[in-house]
């Protein structure tokens, strides 16, 4: 069994593969002061909730935005596991040619996704990853990541919005009842999710300018089921994307 991990800045997500086949996935939230003890105690007790323990797990791969938790979940490889895991970083094979400046400025997810879209579609694609930011990864038809665009994020944005505005309470990000607000809450929640579904429309509408009105859009990220609902240019969701290009690296460097 292999154990992928997307260790992203708010929450962690992972799961594990049998051959091509994802059959568990948990996600908790990320604690950027975890020691590899307390990661080894939360992956174990998650796996026993599915019947499953340290020694069903032949390999592993993770994927980190926060580097400390990369070099943790790396000791609980060889403390737990019995195994040295894979870090996502500079060194790894990823088949994938890159077309940035200085590639170690990568964020690793960003990488990872573009791997597995690829994969997926064959030919030019973008990613749009709802994270702690909104990244938007494009990879040529010739299978080349050519950089991004990055933009702040659904939730720190709400949680600015309320911090310098006294008066704005916060809200839950749930779909708009009108367009036009009729109070303060449905205001806010309007401006957010239409505010952001335009954003997004419009940064994949001057990709596809450069890319080919052909190019494919998958989008990503535990925050996508919010606002993709409401764009007009996102072909597709798919919220294990970064699970599977976890998967394809890790195949790629056996």
């Amino acid at each position: 069994m292999l154990l992928v991990l997307d260790v992203g800045n708010t929450q962690t997500h992972f799961g594990t593969f049998d051959g091509e086949e994802l059959t568990q996935h948990w996600r908790f939230a990320t604690v950027r002061e975890s020691t590899a003890d307390e990661l080894g105690a939360k992956l174990a007790n998650l796996l026993g909730l599915r019947g499953l323990g340290f020694g069903d797990v032949q390999a592993s791969i993770v994927s980190s935005t926060v580097p400390q938790l990369g070099a943790e979940w790396r000791v609980v490889g060889e403390r737990y596991l019995g195994h040295q895991t894979l870090v996502v970083g500079p060194g790894i094979k990823t088949g994938m040619p890159i077309r940035y400046e200085n590639p170690r400025e990568i964020g690793a997810d960003r990488l990872v996704n573009a791997v597995a879209a690829y994969e997926r579609i064959g030919e030019a694609c973008v990613v749009v990853d709802f994270g702690t930011a909104i990244t938007f990864d494009p990879v040529s038809a010739d299978g080349e990541y050519l950089g991004g665009i990055i933009a702040p994020g659904v939730e720190i944005s709400m949680e600015a919005l309320t911090e310098r505005a006294a008066a704005l309470p916060k809200i839950d990000l749930v779909e708009p009842r009108t367009l036009i607000g009729k109070t303060t809450v449905d205001a806010i929640r309007s401006g957010i999710v239409y505010g952001f579904a335009g954003q997004v429309d419009g940064i994949v509408r001057r990709l596809r300018d450069e890319l080919g009105e052909e190019t494919a859009t998958i989008a990503t990220g535990g925050l996508a089921q919010a606002i993709v609902p409401f764009t007009e240019e996102i072909d597709e969701t798919d919220d294990l994307l970064t699970l599977t290009g976890l998967r394809l690296l890790h195949e790629r460097n056996r």
